[in-house]
């Protein structure tokens, strides 16, 4: 598939890494030589300087060929034009990166698609809808929502106290037949390795386990890995961004108390007029005394999402101390990613990769129309539409022959999701939700193209 990416910065290089592991053509476009070139010395992709509204460039890059244009650069207005210049010269899908969130609110009314714009995506938009459901799922370290909720993922670490610590996966479902969750990955303890459980996997403590469920799935979970659900009402947030803005925003529509930190006077004036309902503190949030005057110990979560990664590792540990329950972190560089759980943080955030996440379902085979990958895990998950023709088609799913590094973790059915058993018959239109390492992708696929 020839992919055309306008803009090397963090999230076009970060998408253009990840693609060319994909064995996909990649062409990157940019007005900075020094972005180029560093992308052309680490990635195997063919690399263009130039404005990517120049039509010229466009034809140089064989927009034509295009299956997908992606436009992410930091300017909203190039990748509008962008977008609208590309599909007008032969690309098949464009996406554009933008930043004015209205956009997203409005887009229907617009109608982005009669221009040329097949897909919006705005990184701090997609951060501060995750913040917002791992807030609503806590307990969780981390979550995704199918088709509104009709099927959650939800990854929590075991504990000591968990009712199926010591159980393989068939005894937990003897003992529990009539629950509505399913594992779909696994990564001990101390290892990075991932696992895609079967029948005789046994669950271990400290084990991260990643969970499918369908509706009451999460009460059920919460109760037999001994945790104890408490409401997160009071929120503070370190940093008047726009991801900060978004979320006490959202945060104050569902009747969250927000108190939002921000250093610099005039950000803080702009968010004290645009959020009447949340408590803005102008003041520096590394000031311990500052924190402990706000109350920061009465906190059910805090929030750091300053445009520096260690103030928002830093500032979180701080909370962690002074006992708040939920922590979040935005950070981009990827090596403290992989770090989150052992740094003692409940959850990092990572914007490009949840840009990637949400782009990447439009090179996979078959009609993917959701995608995730798992946090710290070698693994992605999956949501496919079932087509007449699709192998799996009218097949019970244990007469399929499913490679064994993926599974079948949930089907949704004229909007209600199933947590499926292996008499379970899918049916024309289902969607199906898959977990698989990598190296099954491509058999996986061809179940569903």
């Amino acid at each position: 598939m020839k992919i055309i990416i306008a803009g090397a910065g963090e999230v076009g290089f970060h998408l253009a890494k990840l693609l060319s592991y994909e064995s996909q053509e990649i062409t990157l476009i940019d007005t900075s030589k020094d972005s180029l070139i560093y992308a052309d010395e680490h990635l195997d992709i063919k690399t263009i300087k130039g404005d990517a509204t120049s039509i010229s460039i466009l034809r140089e890059a064989r927009i034509e060929l295009a299956a997908l244009f992606i436009a992410v650069t930091s300017s909203e207005t190039t990748n509008i034009t962008a977008s609208v210049l590309a599909k007008q010269l032969g690309a098949q899908r464009t996406i554009a990166r933008i930043s004015n969130t209205e956009f997203l609110e409005e887009k229907e009314v617009i109608g982005f698609s009669q221009f040329g714009i097949d897909e919006l995506i705005s990184p701090e938009a997609l951060a501060a809808s995750e913040i917002e459901l791992l807030l609503n799922q806590y307990g969780f370290n981390d979550t995704y929502e199918f088709e509104g909720g009709a099927l959650k993922m939800l990854g929590l670490r075991l504990s000591r106290t968990a009712t199926f610590v010591g159980k393989t996966v068939r005894e937990a479902a003897e003992l529990f037949p009539e629950v509505h969750f399913i594992p779909i990955a696994i990564q001990r303890y101390g290892t990075q390795y991932t696992i895609i459980p079967r029948g005789d996997t046994q669950f271990k403590e400290g084990d991260k386990v990643v969970f499918v469920t369908s509706k009451g799935g999460d009460e059920e979970l919460f109760e037999l890995s001994a945790r104890v659900k408490v409401d997160m009402k009071n929120v503070m947030i370190l940093g008047g961004s726009k991801i900060g803005f978004k979320t006490a925003r959202d945060l104050c529509q569902n009747k969250f108390n927000v108190k939002i930190v921000e250093h610099k006077k005039t950000v803080a004036m702009d968010l004290a007029d645009n959020l009447p309902n949340a408590l803005v503190i102008y003041g520096d949030g590394r000031n311990v005394e500052i924190l402990e005057e706000e109350n920061i110990s009465d906190m059910d979560a805090f929030i750091s999402v300053t445009g520096n990664s260690e103030t928002n590792i830093m500032s979180c540990l701080l909370a962690k101390s002074k006992g708040v329950k939920k922590t979040i972190a935005l950070v981009e560089n990827m090596d403290y990613y992989q770090l989150s759980h052992s740094i003692g943080i409940d959850t990092l955030i990572n914007k490009k990769l949840l840009a990637a996440n949400n782009i990447f379902r439009y090179i996979r085979k078959g009609e993917v129309v959701a995608m995730t990958k798992l946090t710290n895990m070698n693994a992605e998950l999956l949501e496919f539409v079932v087509k007449p023709k699709s192998k799996i088609t009218n097949k019970i799913i244990k007469d399929l022959n499913f490679p064994r590094s993926a599974i079948l973790g949930g089907v949704i059915r004229d909007g209600v999701g199933v947590v499926p058993k292996g008499s379970f018959k899918i049916e024309v239109g289902d969607r199906v939700v898959v977990c698989c390492l990598p190296r099954s992708i491509s058999e996986v696929e061809a179940f569903f193209s």
